[in-house]
């Protein structure tokens, strides 16, 4: 992915609200579940760490994205974006 394309989402995810809120437990299998069945509905998804989490944001972007096959676009402070195209019908065209 080139850095216009990641600037392009990036605007795109700062009108979106988190959909997904990483909480005291951290990232559990319940967690990640959520995030992949948010990816059946939309392609770009935000994702909100709590105060009460201690892991770092950066790690916790890491391993969503491995275990969803998505991409991070970003991690702003406690804020984090995930990409995954759609494979049949994508709704969000690069440029």
């Amino acid at each position: 992915m080139t850095s216009r394309q990641r600037a392009y989402l990036k605007g795109l995810a700062m009108n979106i609200d988190p959909v997904i809120n990483v909480g005291k437990s951290s990232l559990t299998p319940e967690v990640t579940g959520a995030i992949d069945e948010a990816f059946n509905k939309r392609e770009l998804i935000k994702i909100g760490v709590l105060k009460n989490c201690l892991d770092d944001p950066h790690a916790i972007a890491e391993a969503i994205a491995e275990r969803t096959h998505s991409q991070v676009i970003c991690v702003i402070g406690k804020k984090i974006v995930l990409y995954k195209p759609d494979k049949k019908n994508p709704k969000i065209i690069l440029p």
